[in-house]
């Protein structure tokens, strides 16, 4: 893949935040940090877990160093399609957090075009709560998410919510906006 493509990867990706996440408050946090413009979208390239490990470890660091941006999306188009080898950089992305003495100060969220609970079937549409057009890791300042969460009514409730709102409108519903965001050319 050519850095060519970044435009119209970041433009999908923006797509999924506003016609998904934001649409249907799947993150109820979401809203303010999209019309403040604080979401930081980042496409790498490499299909290497390696190099993708390296990008996220300097996006961690830019964000130690630029307050203003609130959160950060780290989209990972190649190398990680498969789910379980996004697990296995899921994983691997947690422990060079906690290597690198972040641990408490960001968490990651994922996010993957194949999501799948543990406990759930591929064509739950409880899936499409995590699912997205590109793998992803959402790089979330933890004292933000204590703030967010202090000042919202029973966030225990967020997942709950989501997935039963995600069931209701079906798996065909969240799949015919995600094949309408990939038509997004930039």
């Amino acid at each position: 893949m050519t850095t060519d493509l970044i435009p119209q990867i970041t433009a999908q990706t923006k797509a999924w935040v506003d016609q998904v996440i934001v649409q249907f408050n799947l993150c109820p946090f979401a809203r303010r940090e999209v019309e403040q413009q604080t979401i930081h979208y980042q496409v790498e390239t490499s299909a290497d877990i390696a190099e993708q490990l390296q990008a996220l470890l300097k996006l961690i660091q830019e964000l130690d160093t630029q307050p203003d941006i609130a959160t950060a999306l780290l989209i990972l188009p190649n190398g990680v399609s498969d789910f379980d080898d996004y697990l296995d950089l899921v994983d691997y992305a947690e422990r060079l957090l906690e290597l690198e003495g972040y641990d408490g100060v960001y968490q990651l969220a994922t996010f993957h075009p194949e999501y799948q609970f543990a406990d759930s079937d591929a064509d739950d549409a409880a899936n499409y709560t995590n699912r997205a057009p590109y793998p992803m890791l959402h790089v979330l300042r933890e004292d933000s998410v204590a703030n967010a969460l202090a000042s919202y009514t029973k966030p225990e409730r967020i997942p709950e919510r989501n997935i039963d709102f995600a069931r209701q409108k079906g798996a065909d519903f969240f799949a015919k906006i995600l094949d309408d965001i990939a038509k997004i050319k930039s």
